[in-house]
């Protein structure tokens, strides 16, 4: 059965079981997971920007004060095999192994969401840090979420040879956790992720610290060209599907245009068992 199938029949069924072959899972959530509300923006300060962690937990963001939480309980689950897959724990060589992008098929399916708490609970690891990229050039809201106003970030680094990553790189209250804003607003976006610069970065990126694990909040890949070309540089693909939601024909041209990665991740979200419990559906269907 091939990805675009499985992903399908993942969509079919109103109760999946755990599969321990494939490494699929599900975990409970009572509250409905979806876009995050945005933050009232800050001037960044020059070298840490202080997170207000009471507010990040009324959003549902993973905080270290909440790490006991059912969500932080959930992230663990689902950032387990990932970091297996990134540090190569699994016995197996994953190039780019600790690039990942969060994705979807279509837009609010709470793709920045997960990206968020995927990289707030890696960083809760003892011997891991985390850069959290906001990769979507179109639409970019991740700086909004944490309640930063910044102008260069990722864009800005591929046009000017000048600027070094160290520059644009905004450091956080949270221990092992960074942000790197997506940059000022270019409509050539596209060829620059497909420049001979961003691979240049993202080899740079990868392998520079050999304890960084780097998540991509990725524009949806039916609605830009950005995440496609975004991807071709992807060790790992977290796709994020909106249950009952989603049309399966867009969740299967989605899955297409990623096909090529050697490991993708389909993360199932806001679906309702029968008994009406919230929960996600994870699981990982196998190296293109």
């Amino acid at each position: 059965m091939s990805i675009i199938e499985k992903a399908a029949d993942k969509l079919n069924r109103s109760a999946p079981a755990q599969t321990k072959s494939t490494g699929e899972f599900l975990t409970k959530h009572e509250t409905p997971v979806g876009a995050v509300p945005l933050l009232p923006q800050s001037e960044a300060p020059d070298q840490q920007h202080n997170f207000d962690l009471a507010r990040l937990r009324r959003l549902n963001i993973i905080t270290p004060q909440a790490e006991h939480s059912k969500i932080a309980e959930e992230f663990r689950m689902i950032k387990r095999p990932i970091l297996d897959n990134a540090f190569e724990q699994n016995g197996v060589k994953t190039r780019n192994g600790n690039l990942i992008m969060v994705t979807s098929a279509l837009p609010q399916e709470g793709k920045t969401f997960c990206a968020t708490n995927l990289a707030m609970s890696i960083a809760m690891e003892m011997d891991k840090t985390v850069l959290l990229v906001d990769a979507d050039a179109p639409n970019p809201s991740l700086m909004k979420v944490f309640g930063i106003k910044t102008d260069r970030g990722l864009l800005d680094i591929l046009q000017d040879d000048s600027l070094k990553l160290s520059d644009v790189i905004i450091r956080t209250s949270i221990d092992n956790l960074s942000l790197l804003p997506a940059g000022r607003h270019n409509k050539h976006a596209t060829e620059l992720l497909a420049s001979e610069s961003m691979a240049a970065l993202l080899d740079d990126m990868a392998q520079r610290y050999s304890d960084r694990i780097i998540i991509f909040d990725a524009p949806p890949l039916l609605v830009t060209s950005e995440a496609s070309v975004l991807a071709s540089h992807m060790g790992q693909i977290v796709m994020i599907i909106e249950a009952e939601k989603t049309p399966q024909p867009a969740v299967r041209q989605a899955l297409t245009l990623i096909e090529n990665c050697e490991l993708t991740w389909i993360l199932l979200n806001k679906a309702q068992t029968l008994a009406s419990v919230d929960y996600y559906g994870y699981g990982y269907y196998g190296r293109s």
